[in-house]
């Protein structure tokens, strides 16, 4: 009787290296995007989460298929235990 390919075998281990989310963010230029957001005050007026979290939650949000604001927040929250491993701020996404 042949094993299914998709169920790993008793012996084999799961990775345990960076999140999926941490590798792609790992590609995002960052230093080009701090020397464009601050002369431009991209954290001006933010109140909770800055700039480049904003942007980390905008590129989240296709990559899982979020639809609205609230479908993206409603994500977020259920995966908090993860957000600190995904580079991202925990804690600032639970529901109120």
């Amino acid at each position: 009787m042949a094993q299914c390919p998709d169920i790993p075998s008793p012996g084999t281990r799961m990775y345990v290296g960076k999140l999926l989310f941490a590798q792609i963010m790992d590609f995002a230029p960052w230093t080009s995007f701090r020397r464009v957001a601050t002369p431009n005050g991209g954290d001006r007026r933010s109140r909770t989460i800055n700039c480049a979290e904003q942007f980390r939650v905008m590129v989240f949000a296709p990559l899982t298929w979020r639809e609205s604001l609230r479908d993206i927040e409603a994500c977020l929250s259920a995966k908090a235990r993860k957000l600190y491993h995904m580079g991202l701020c925990a804690g600032r996404f639970n529901a109120a």
